[in-house]
């Protein structure tokens, strides 16, 4: 999103190093120039823009050229009306399906097959949103980053960073996205039941140290992985 502020820390860049040996394995064993798509989810305040930049980044070094699609671009209700959408229509309508998952389906289609995108942006400074038009026969892997961006379907690695709300409430607060009031907290209690629902998807977990683990260590894909090399 156009605007936001990133958090950036040294916990950050070491979990994407970690995600980066992982994904790079796991691209070893596909076919040549296949677009590889790394999803990662997590609450409010997790770190999910600040770890898909610094990932992004250290797979730029590699010389693979990244696009994030961060799904947080993809509401059907925009900014400025969302609020008061949810006020209406109760805190159960809070969760996955506020998102717009088809096109977020058609735009990862379209990186698969190397096509030129629009894909929605929003600008948190008026809480408008843009089009930006992407030509993804230029980018060689997808980073989806958002509160359930490990649901989506044809995802090859899936990262969830295991913090709650209540741990990232200070982080929440210096980036003020949102004015946190009582609605607020409803809002953010809903969403955590959500992702949490999301976790058995991973296949890495980022605790709360921020060290990376395998989630599903019995998967032979994972375990038998070599990453010393």
């Amino acid at each position: 999103m156009l605007g936001d502020i990133l958090l950036i820390q040294e916990a950050h860049k070491l979990a994407a190093a970690e995600i980066k040996k992982y994904a790079l394995k796991d691209l070893d064993r596909k076919k040549k120039h296949y677009r590889y798509i790394v999803a990662i989810s997590g609450e409010s305040g997790a770190g999910k823009s600040e770890l898909s930049h610094s990932l992004a980044k250290q797979l730029k070094e590699e010389h693979i050229r990244v696009k994030v699609l961060h799904t947080d671009n993809y509401y059907k209700v925009p900014p400025l009306l969302r609020y008061e959408w949810r006020r209406t229509h109760g805190i159960g309508s809070v969760g996955i399906n506020e998102y717009d998952w088809s096109l977020i389906q058609r735009n990862m289609t379209e990186f698969k097959e190397e096509r030129e995108a629009m894909m929605p942006c929003i600008d948190i400074i008026p809480d408008q949103v843009d089009k930006l038009i992407t030509d993804f026969k230029k980018i060689d892997l997808l980073v989806i980053d958002g509160l359930y961006a490990i649901k989506t379907k044809g995802v090859d690695l899936r990262v969830f960073i295991d913090l709650t709300y209540h741990e990232t409430k200070m982080t929440q607060i210096i980036r003020a996205k949102e004015p946190i009031d009582d609605f607020r907290m409803q809002v953010l209690e809903r969403e955590h039941q959500n992702v949490q629902s999301l976790k058995p998807l991973a296949d890495l977990i980022v605790n709360k140290a921020y060290d990376v683990e395998v989630a599903k260590p019995d998967d032979a894909k994972w375990r038998d992985m070599n990453l010393s090399g």
